[in-house]
């Protein structure tokens, strides 16, 4: 079975299909998913998914691209939030240095405070970082990180960087990009990571892998991010499946 680690279901793009294209995930070889949150506003639609099928699990936190209009009342409410059984996960929070949505230092503001959140409740986190390697292994670094782990979602870092992340007992998140007919350095990371710290992930709906790149993306498609790992790692696709799905189960404490 496959653990789809990052997804986001809740997504305007899934409107017209959503209960249809989950409900065949189990005869597609899907067996767990985690949703991942951008924004607080998204709560209600995500903890709704959550409810209705129970292989779906979350993870709450404000993205950087939200980060110009958040307050300390919001941090309260992430923590309420969290106290729900399906929430698995602090995320996904980081720094976009991309889009700049919001103003760099706040972004490192409500960064940094997740981080000590997900430290006091003692959960692992979800690391969005775009062009903004630096500031976010810094901030990583001082508030802690070790203590908790956590994955880093889509990584786009150098093997030197995942050398750190590894370091910390986090795992590395990789999905459509590593199929990309020009990704160089996401399969050099793919080959230097070792298994047992790999989780494999969709975005959906973005970042579509070969051959269906340009299509809205789906926990459908990941067999395609396992099939290229194994061709990487010289590993049967089912020897993938397997390990990223009890990776993804460890780093997101979900039980049998």
């Amino acid at each position: 079975m496959l653990f789809d680690s990052h997804a986001h279901y809740n997504d305007e793009r899934f409107n017209n299909d959503r209960d249809e294209i989950l409900s065949s995930m189990s005869e597609n070889n899907v067996g767990l998913i985690l949703n991942s949150c951008s924004s607080l506003d998204e709560i209600d639609d995500i903890f709704a998914i959550c409810k209705k099928y129970p292989f779906v699990y979350a993870s709450v936190g404000i993205h950087p691209h939200e980060a110009e209009n958040v307050t300390e009342k919001d941090m309260d409410s992430l923590i309420e939030y969290s106290k729900q059984p399906f929430v698995k996960a602090i995320g996904e929070i980081g720094l976009d240095y991309y889009y700049d949505f919001s103003p760099r230092e706040t972004q490192q503001k409500w960064f940094a405070r997740q981080v000590d959140i997900a430290r006091e409740l003692n959960m692992p986190v979800v690391i969005h970082d775009r062009d903004a390697h630096k500031d976010t292994m810094d901030i990583l670094r001082t508030h802690n990180i070790k203590e908790i782990g956590g994955v880093f979602h889509c990584y786009a870092g150098s093997v030197e960087m995942a050398r750190e992340i590894l370091d910390w007992g986090m795992y590395i998140a990789f999905g459509g990009t590593l199929t990309f007919k020009k990704s160089v350095r996401p399969v050099e990371v793919a080959k230097y990571v070792p298994l047992d710290r790999i989780v494999i992930e969709t975005d959906s709906p973005y970042l579509t892998p070969e051959p269906n790149r340009g299509k809205r993306n789906s926990s459908l498609y990941i067999h395609y991010v396992a099939e290229k790992l194994a061709e990487i790692k010289g590993l049967s696709v089912d020897e993938i499946e397997q390990a990223t799905f009890e990776n993804a189960k460890k780093c997101f404490n979900i039980g049998d």
